[in-house]
């Protein structure tokens, strides 16, 4: 799954060569299983969220707008009802719901992810997603159901954690219950 910086060369499928050769697995609307976790990962797209995210109407261009946004929503579905595996985790580039984005200049919020995207983490009982993009947001939100949710992205990281390595572990329980951040008290 990439981002804006890794799409603005034009060059995704040669990027998308040199990280397999390398023994990376790229997730565009497909998933993989992990000692049994499955992860999905899509890109995702804009569009806002809830009652205010763009619709399909009125111009083409518009139309074809939201209509990525869609797209991407379907094919993150899709991975997601492919993994066989009871643990889920959604890997996405754009924000599946606005609290990850909420403190991001409210001029640009649109931009930075889809309410699209929420229904299938929720759907598919997603443990746990992961997202990055929005620079300036919150680490941390969840989904209507209680899907967390976290904002990856390195500015985000290292200034909500600046004296740790800017990742995020999670621990994945072997049941359904909801994962804890590691470190985090339970």
């Amino acid at each position: 799954m990439f981002g804006n910086h890794d799409l603005e060369s034009g060059n995704a499928a040669e990027i998308t060569a040199i990280l397999t050769d390398a023994g990376v697995r790229v997730l565009d609307g497909d998933g993989v299983e992990i000692q049994g976790v499955g992860f999905a990962g899509v890109k995702g797209f804009a569009g806002g969220f809830g009652a205010r995210a763009l619709q399909s109407w009125g111009e083409d261009v518009m139309k074809r707008f939201v209509r990525e946004a869609v797209d991407e929503a379907l094919k993150l579905e899709a991975a997601l009802a492919r993994l066989t595996t009871e643990q889920r985790v959604a890997v996405l580039h754009y924000a599946p719901i606005r609290d990850t984005v909420a403190t991001e200049p409210p001029e640009i919020i649109p931009f930075l992810g889809s309410s699209r995207l929420e229904e299938p983490l929720n759907r598919y009982h997603v443990i746990a997603a992961f997202h990055g993009h929005s620079h300036g947001g919150s680490p941390e939100g969840r989904t209507t159901t209680g899907v967390p949710v976290y904002n990856v992205a390195l500015p985000v990281l290292k200034r909500e954690f600046p004296d740790r390595p800017p990742f995020r572990l999670l621990e994945i329980p072997v049941s359904t219950e909801t994962p804890v951040p590691a470190g985090a008290v339970r």
